[in-house]
């Protein structure tokens, strides 16, 4: 698995998963800001750009992110991050290792399974995903998906490189990603963060994965999209991480 690292002369270790079809540079100006206190780690998971492996399975990346953790960081790190894809990697994790993280921040994570979108995927890429390597379709996506205008050379770049089979194995996987009982064994720390604009699945998953871990806290961001926050709004995400980290409740009220 291959890594951006930030500030890696720190002791204390947060480790941020990017979203499905996005790559490192979904935390990058997060890990910049991080750097001078922390050791800031983004993998790029499997089957995404630079990545340089196969997607097969959330649970597989889980595995994998474990590994790397067990075998640099003694088992442990202070926290960890994940948007979307990322954040049911990261949900797998903890379902695996209740105790891998002090704290958790869950961004739009979807858990409830849509069997009419897992099953519509592949036909639609497969019609679709020429069009992926042609800029100005790359654009009208790039738009809808609410991101700031300065991440696109990147999100160009990368999504047009994700092969077809790993993009429909990574999207499928997504939505028939379903929580596990056993999460309730969690002992770190969770934030739940979902934009005031995300859809109903995100919202009611929002509301599972605070059911199933009871200590859990749900953060609704005003007037935001899906993954608007770590996206969009470094420095709100920042502050987010560092009040979430001294226990100050002041950030969110």
């Amino acid at each position: 698995m291959k890594l951006k690292e930030y500030g890696i002369d720190h002791q204390d270790v947060i480790v941020l998963l990017h979203g499905g079809g996005l790559s490192w540079w979904n935390y990058r100006e997060e890990a910049e800001k991080l750097q001078d206190r922390y050791h800031v780690i983004i993998p790029i998971l499997d089957g995404h750009s630079g990545s340089g492996t196969r997607f097969t399975s959330i649970e597989n990346n889980a595995e994998k992110i474990i590994r790397l953790i067990d075998e640099r960081f003694g088992g442990r790190v202070l926290l960890m991050g994940g948007l979307s894809l990322g954040g049911q990697i990261l949900l797998e994790i903890l379902v695996k290792r209740y105790d891998i993280c002090r704290y958790a921040v869950i961004e739009s994570a979807g858990t409830i399974p849509s069997k009419l979108t897992h099953t519509l995927i592949r036909p639609l890429l497969e019609s679709s995903y020429g069009l992926i390597k042609r800029r100005w379709f790359s654009k009208m996506q790039f738009n809808a998906l609410h991101i700031m205008p300065s991440l696109f050379e990147d999100y160009y770049r990368d999504t047009r490189n994700i092969k077809k089979e790993d993009m429909i194995a990574f999207l499928r996987a997504s939505t028939s990603y379903s929580l596990k009982a056993s999460i309730g064994k969690c002992s770190a720390n969770v934030h739940i963060f979902i934009g005031e604009k995300e859809d109903k699945n995100i919202k009611q998953s929002a509301l599972q994965i605070q059911k199933m871990i009871s200590s859990a806290s749900v953060h609704i961001l005003p007037g935001l999209y899906h993954g608007e926050f770590s996206l969009n709004d470094a420095d709100g995400y920042v502050k987010a991480v560092e009040a979430i980290i001294n226990d100050s409740k002041s950030y969110f009220f």
